[in-house]
């Protein structure tokens, strides 16, 4: 068995330290009954309370979540259309030109990205609001659902649509029969990590939101400008705590898998 060096321990020790710290001192704090975040008055969970009662926070919350939803799946969509004709449809005219269009966002400067947008939604006459967001958003994200897609579609086994085709199923019945329950995982990964790109989006928004459409990112942003309050701190500990829960979900889930695939395969074996 390998043992790990006492170089690597305080490594590992000091970079968990670096990340984790400032988490448990924001939910620590976020329980502090004084309105200083940096003085503690006792514990106290009136924050919370008064979190909930924030109309202006709770209007952010729920467009953030909107547009989460509506632009995760407008980029889902497109994204596996594209992956599923980078990979399945060889060359065609244009294919280069097409690959760099949808793979431009990811290296692209999100300041640009937002700006450039904005010139478009002046130029074309549209107001800022919930849709240009969603617009926005759906064309960054769409670029990490076809990447995550296009990686599973790569690995795919032909053969089995070639079958479905052979026993009289159509190109769009082997696509919805066969092709996508296959790769539904990667499209619910893909999916996932839009709707969290868009829940994070501070940049983009920043530019193509409008007075009557303010998300959460930039209202966070905007309140911590002028301080930080303690309803920040029981938002984020609200944050941490959904992800935390989400990512032990996540772990459960995967274990069970991989323990059915393990007991099927023994089953076959034996």
């Amino acid at each position: 068995m390998r043992r790990v060096s006492g170089f690597n321990t305080v490594s590992l020790t000091l970079g968990f330290a670096f990340l984790y710290i400032p988490m448990i001192v924001l939910v620590v704090y976020s329980f502090n009954s004084s309105r200083l975040v940096t003085v503690w008055a006792g514990f106290s969970t009136k924050w919370y309370g008064e979190l909930l009662q924030n109309e202006a926070f709770l209007d952010a919350a729920w467009i953030t979540a909107k547009v989460g939803v509506f632009s995760s799946t407008l980029a889902t969509v497109l994204g596996t259309m594209a992956a599923y004709v980078l990979v399945r449809r060889g060359k065609f005219a244009g294919r280069t030109l097409f690959s760099g269009m949808i793979y431009a966002p990811l290296v692209m400067p999100e300041v640009i990205t937002g700006l450039s947008l904005l010139l478009l939604f002046i130029a074309i006459g549209l107001d800022r609001g919930v849709l240009t967001i969603v617009l926005a958003h759906t064309t960054f994200s769409m670029c990490f659902v076809s990447v995550v897609v296009s990686s599973r579609l790569v690995s795919f086994d032909k053969s089995l649509e070639e079958a479905a085709l052979d026993l009289g199923c159509t190109q769009w019945q082997a696509f919805r029969l066969v092709t996508l329950p296959i790769v539904a995982p990667a499209v619910l990964a893909g999916w996932l990590l839009a709707f969290t790109l868009s829940l994070d989006d501070l940049v983009i928004a920043s530019f193509t939101a409008g007075p009557s459409a303010t998300t959460l990112p930039i209202k966070v942003y905007s309140s911590v400008r002028l301080g930080v309050s303690p309803e920040i701190n029981a938002l984020s500990t609200i944050f941490i705590a959904l992800v935390t829960f989400g990512v032990v979900v996540a772990s459960l889930v995967t274990k069970r898998s991989i323990a059915m695939r393990a007991a099927e395969e023994r089953s076959v074996g034996g």
